[in-house]
């Protein structure tokens, strides 16, 4: 098994963790069996976040009478803007994760690169609640390239949270640079680019030759476990194959495609804007059958009521057209249901 240390925090651990976003789409008896599996497997670092609905629940019914708490990490988050909020959210995560400290506490999707006295409180209540033993480091999560930036030049925190997947860009990758320069670990969030990359080997290939990168792989299902867990015992190379999928990919996904951040949200069409602005990408990489339910039906339909307000354009971070990708999928969606595209 490969291992890497994050940076300042003197986490070792796998590099292969698991990302708990998606255990929230699973009856609490299924992601519990996942869970302990994926620790039984080798997995030892656990991501989840306040905002992930049971997820935190479920990671502590599955490991608070295992008597394991020394031997895995937890990373979780916050969404507050306040310092009220701050300490409200890391309340509820250590009751909820049925512990007494987390390993790495983050702002979650941080607007700004928090520091102290910049008038917000809120480094001030990392620093207090490290103090009081409730955290053992500090950590930041953005989808803003300025923000993350700012992150590793303020020297203030331990971990940076960021995408980071073979389709990233230069951009990216000169963060993982800096990072390895400042000694903080770079946990890679969107690692199979919001389910876009569906070749897992080579989504792992590619990012074990960083070796200050942790991917978070977001794993709802017990056969995306186990692919993982056989790469920790027989890890793929990055031979002639891989790249021919990896190539294929960039040339697919290049240009103006949603990354499904969330940024965008709430739109006030109730538009689910990060799954409607990239359907014709999902349709072609990912089973087709649920998104040409009635369910979905309806929820693209509702891109006919953009309003073109513009609040999600302004508020993407990647410089996407976002009404103009809404419409282009709706368009591919109409004639994908009327049988005028194939997507087999």
């Amino acid at each position: 098994m490969t291992k890497i240390t994050l940076g300042s925090t003197g986490i070792t651990v796998e590099q292969n963790a698991f990302g708990a976003l998606p255990i929230q789409r699973d009856d609490k008896a299924t992601a519990l069996s996942i869970l302990r599996k994926a620790y039984d497997g080798g997995m030892t670092f656990f991501d989840t976040s306040r905002f992930y609905t049971d997820s935190e629940e479920k990671i502590g019914l599955a490991f608070h009478d295992m008597g394991i708490r020394d031997k895995i990490y937890i990373a979780t988050k916050t969404r507050s803007l306040t310092p009220e909020g701050f300490w409200r959210d890391l309340e509820t995560s250590l009751k909820m994760l049925q512990t007494d400290y987390i390993d790495i506490y983050q702002f979650h999707l941080a607007p700004v690169c928090y520091k102290p006295e910049d008038g917000s409180g809120m480094y001030e209540a990392m620093v207090k609640a490290k103090a009081q033993g409730k955290i053992r480091h500090i950590g930041l999560t953005t989808h803003s390239l300025a923000v993350a930036e700012e992150c590793i030049a303020s020297g203030l925190y331990e971990t940076l949270q960021f995408p980071f997947s073979y389709l990233a860009g230069k951009q990216e990758h000169a963060l993982v640079e800096a990072c390895k320069t400042q000694s903080m670990g770079y946990l890679a969030m969107k690692a199979l680019a919001g389910g876009l990359i569906n070749n897992a080997a080579a989504a792992y290939a590619y990012i074990a030759q960083f070796d200050n990168v942790l991917p978070l792989w977001g794993i709802q299902h017990e056969w995306e476990l186990d692919e993982f867990l056989d790469f920790m015992h027989h890890p793929p190379k990055l031979n002639d194959t891989l790249w021919e999928v990896i190539t294929k990919d960039r040339q697919e996904l290049s240009g103006d495609f949603c990354r499904s951040c969330g940024y965008c949200l709430p739109c006030p069409a109730e538009i689910d804007i990060p799954q409607c602005a990239r359907m014709s990408l999902l349709l072609r990489r990912s089973p087709t059958q649920p998104y040409l339910k009635e369910d979905w039906q309806e929820k693209m339909k509702r891109i006919e009521d953009c309003e073109d307000c513009g609040q999600c354009k302004e508020r993407c971070p990647y410089g996407l057209d976002t009404p103009q990708l809404l419409q282009r999928n709706y368009d591919d969606y109409q004639k994908i249901l009327a049988g005028k595209i194939s997507v087999d």
